[in-house]
């Protein structure tokens, strides 16, 4: 059974950095993609970050609220996806949510669509706020 969960988030102030997770369960990393979304108070939900990995490498994708950042890399040994974030400010407060699993169509996108059939978390609250 596909699954991802995510973790990592809370509270931290502007200027400041966290590294959200995504582990990934029934699958592995290489030959698939994984992407972070994000959806904060009455907005709707926006790709921010994607990877696209096999064994010869990996090409990932930001969205330029993120871009400079934000960065997203793996781990295989854990099958886990990271999400750095630095630089956070109160306009990055959201629910962020990471999707994988649903198979390998590079370069990865940032579109919701793009992984119908993949496995989503649950989502982590990161608050931006002084």
């Amino acid at each position: 059974q596909l699954q991802v969960v995510e973790s990592g988030g809370g509270l931290v102030q502007p200027g400041g950095s966290l590294r959200l997770s995504c582990a990934a369960s029934g699958f592995t990393l290489d030959y698939n993609a994984i992407a972070w979304f994000r959806r904060a108070p009455g907005k709707e939900r926006e790709g921010i970050s994607c990877i696209s990995m096999s064994d010869v490498g990996d090409s990932t994708n930001y969205a330029d609220s993120v871009k400079g950042r934000f960065t997203i890399s793996r781990d295989n040994a854990k099958n886990t996806v990271y999400l750095q974030m630095n630089n956070l400010k109160p306009e990055d407060t959201a629910v962020y949510y990471c999707a994988g699993g649903g198979g390998w169509y590079p370069p990865c996108s940032l579109l919701p669509s793009y992984y119908t059939l993949a496995a989503w978390g649950k989502g982590a609250l990161v608050t931006v706020h002084s």
